[in-house]
């Protein structure tokens, strides 16, 4: 084989391209990550303070990849000096039969009870709840900068504002063409988020591009504020409404897991003045007595698949290329590890147990 100039070229710096130059750079794995923006820009998926995390999952299947992220997150909060998780506990309101289940959840179904654990949330009439006493705010944005700074200090080169313009492999390798320069690597990581179905062409029909806008309401309010309020949904027909309380004066944060659908090349539009009000007219319904103050209206982008699972392995056509993507809305909470995973399928772990989210599954619409 020729020579390599570096071991691994992880292409999209996110949270998960950058959790796996992190964990990648820590086990001395040679890292170069591109990502095609400069560093801080709303292109993508992983701007923003703040997300939730939660052990409430719609199938136990879920349950060892949640625990594996949590260990993660006190894994990184050591390694970083930084308090990533703040545990409020959680209440997900459903009508019918809800699928939500994991290590130390419970059904609620009197109202009374909701309103002791969560006395700011107003659970609508005839709907159930499930507590997750471990759900609660990941910091986001301290998230991202500690696996970016972890990876610099153990090696990684991170250049942003640089383009992948190909890759072909040859001779046991992968060789990557950016708009700057030619890198031949053992092995190609791709966490392209939005761009996951024009960058994976085989795949590129479990992939579809959603427009999503949160609303941030002004902190210091004490009903936003743990424990009157922790991390909350509402499933409706017209989507599911998502609260994050202000858990360290980031303020009080709710967005709606349906959009339109958006091309990833084009700019992220702006949120609407009327998609602003109607954000607020749910957060100040389901937590009365807010202040509906707006300090941020932001959007972003969501990369969906049917099932709303990840895809995560390498390309069986070309197993020198490792993906992870299709994130689907949720995927933040796992940042640790997705990092993990693609790290030890990097280095030639099996990890059978990512069967679930492999890219062997063919989900089609």
């Amino acid at each position: 084989m020729r020579g390599l100039d570096t071991d691994v070229v992880v292409v999209g710096l996110g949270i998960h391209g950058s959790a796996a130059a992190f964990e990648l750079a820590r086990r001395g794995v040679g890292v170069l990550g591109l990502d095609q923006f400069e560093e801080g820009h709303h292109r993508g998926s992983s701007h923003g303070r703040t997300r939730m995390i939660r052990r409430a999952y719609p199938n136990p299947v879920w349950n060892d990849f949640v625990a594996r992220a949590f260990d993660g997150w006190e894994r990184w909060s050591e390694a970083g000096g930084e308090t990533l998780i703040r545990t409020t506990g959680g209440l997900y309101a459903h009508q019918g039969v809800s699928q939500l289940q994991g290590p130390g959840c419970e059904l609620v179904e009197d109202p009374h009870r909701m309103r002791e654990l969560m006395p700011s949330f107003a659970v609508p009439a005839g709907y159930r709840a499930v507590h997750d006493p471990s759900a609660g705010v990941v910091e986001a944005a301290a998230a991202v900068e500690v696996a970016r700074s972890g990876a610099r200090a153990a090696g990684a080169e991170l250049s942003f504002g640089e383009r992948m313009l190909s890759w072909t492999r040859s001779d046991g390798a992968v060789v990557v063409t950016t708009d700057r320069r030619v890198v031949r690597a053992r092995r190609l990581v791709l966490t392209v988020g939005a761009w996951a179905g024009r960058v994976l062409t085989p795949l590129s029909d479990l992939f579809e591009v959603w427009r999503i806008v949160t609303v941030t309401l002004r902190a210091a309010q004490s009903v936003a504020v743990p424990p009157a309020l922790g991390a909350f949904s509402v499933d409706r027909p017209e989507g599911l409404v998502f609260g994050i309380p202000d858990a360290a004066g980031n303020g009080f944060k709710a967005g709606v897991d349906a959009g339109p659908v958006w091309d990833p090349a084009e700019p992220t539009a702006p949120p609407t003045d009327a998609e602003v009000a109607a954000l607020v007219e749910l957060m100040t319904g389901y937590v009365p007595g807010v202040d509906p103050d707006v300090v941020e209206a932001a959007s972003c982008l969501y990369t969906m698949t049917a099932d709303r699972r990840f895809v995560i392995g390498r390309l069986p056509a070309e197993p020198e290329v490792i993906v992870a993507a299709a994130c689907s809305g949720h995927g933040f909470k796992f940042g640790p590890a997705v990092g993990e995973s693609v790290a030890d399928l990097v280095t030639g772990v099996d990890r059978e147990d990512l069967s679930f989210i492999g890219v062997g599954r063919r989900v089609r619409r």
